[in-house]
């Protein structure tokens, strides 16, 4: 291989993710965000255009049906352990699945609030039975490298669904909508489905002792604090889309179009870069310090948002660009920061419980963020964003300290799994 292959051939190998268990994984998870990406396009639209719900019903049925939701993953989680994480996956994406199908049989806000209600629980469910079923089948140290290559490919599917989407914009029919919502239910079961292609992980409701409280996730308080740091850390994606697009239109007033490109600069970069961005994340310092520099990332990100809002228009938009690019960067780093933590300061014998509350944070940190941000950034204007670039260099500079801490309450338990765990990659 020439020293010029070299390097190109590194850089496929960040891209495509490799075979087995890692690229099934990635597979479902393409055909999860599909589904995930023709919803958010047509969604709402849907239900405000054809059905004639208002808007801020459709918010407060979706706000509901995200709350009830977050009350499964924990739950969900110890299901996994007890049931096996790979069937309790499957059954609750292809709930999920069909929940989303019911979207398109939606006529009244009522209905509304109950299938959301259905289908996000079923989605906070298989996300915690599926952070389970990784850790089940990939090797520690390789659990940060796989969620990166699912990260990238999540990417994909959402901008794939998005632009699938257009096709029903384009024709703007009741049955264009229906046909396209069904269409994202059918992704949500072929991607549970996928799953039936990797082994059965042995359940291991027995594997502990018997001092050992069954539910040690709720004791565990420096997994609580992590989560809680990460919590604030993801509130760095929902920032952009609900209180950037203002920002940029009124307080900037620029071009509509250079919203587009921000999504597209982070699109692309989180597709290329994701993997890359893993590396060294793969031990539990290694994640910490991604999380510390996630922190500092963000906070920077924000700190040229703010400052665009006073700058000539032109001038503003190479900030904002900017300042896409260096949040991308944040938002890849708190990625494996927050995945080494996740699997790493949870018990082996308890990973599903522990997925759930990882899973919680992140919903916590999603559904709060609307208000939050509308609050601070479109209320205080510059300073909103001072706030929350506050927020993420707290969060990221205390995150090594907790990790350590989180390590020294560590203690091995002995597992007696039920049958025969599958860990081959």
């Amino acid at each position: 291989m020439t020293d010029g292959a070299g390097p190109v051939a590194r850089f496929l190998q960040d891209l495509v993710p490799p075979p087995g268990h890692v690229r099934t994984l990635c597979l479902s998870n393409l055909a999860k965000t599909i589904g995930h990406g023709i919803f958010v396009a047509v969604g709402v639209l849907f239900f405000t255009r054809t059905i004639g719900i208002p808007a801020e019903q459709v918010g407060l049925a979706l706000s509901i049906g995200a709350a009830i939701g977050m009350c499964a993953s924990i739950p969900a989680g110890r299901l996994a352990e007890v049931a096996g994480p790979r069937n309790t996956t499957v059954g609750f994406l292809a709930l999920l699945g069909l929940f989303v199908c019911a979207y398109a049989f939606v006529g009244s806000f009522p209905m509304l609030v109950v299938a959301a209600s259905l289908a996000l629980l079923a989605e906070s469910a298989a996300d915690s039975a599926r952070g389970a079923l990784v850790a089940g089948l990939i090797p520690p140290e390789e659990r940060v490298r796989s969620m990166a290559f699912m990260r990238s490919t999540a990417n994909v599917g959402l901008s794939l669904g998005a632009a699938s989407g257009a096709v029903a914009l384009l024709f703007d029919t009741r049955f264009a909508y229906m046909a396209l919502l069904l269409a994202a239910g059918a992704m949500f079961l072929l991607a549970g489905f996928a799953y039936l292609k990797v082994p059965q992980v042995a359940a291991v409701a027995k594997g502990r002792t018997d001092s050992e409280p069954v539910w040690p996730v709720l004791r565990d308080a420096p997994y609580a604090v992590f989560s809680v740091l990460n919590m604030i850390l993801i509130m760095n994606w929902p920032v952009v889309t609900v209180a950037l697009p203002i920002w940029v239109s009124v307080e900037v007033g620029a071009p509509v179009w250079v919203y587009s490109m921000i999504l597209v600069v982070n699109t692309v970069m989180v597709i290329l870069l994701q993997v890359r961005m893993s590396r060294g994340a793969d031990t539990i310092s290694g994640g910490a310090r991604a999380m510390r520099r996630a922190g500092l990332f963000l906070a920077a990100s924000c700190t040229l948002f703010a400052v665009s809002g006073v700058l000539p228009v032109w001038v503003a938009v190479a900030a904002l660009l900017v300042a896409a690019a260096v949040h991308a960067f944040g938002e890849m780093l708190h990625g494996a920061g927050a995945w080494s933590l996740a699997f790493g300061l949870a018990p082996e014998h308890a990973m599903g419980q522990y997925q759930g509350v990882y899973t919680m944070s992140l919903q916590l940190g999603t559904v709060a963020t609307p208000v939050l941000a509308t609050s601070l950034v479109i209320g205080l204007g510059g300073a909103g964003w001072v706030v929350f670039a506050l927020l993420f260099l707290a969060a990221g500079l205390a995150s090594p300290a907790v990790a350590r801490w989180g390590e020294r309450t560590r203690r091995p338990v002995p597992i007696t799994p039920e049958a025969p765990t599958s860990s081959g990659t």
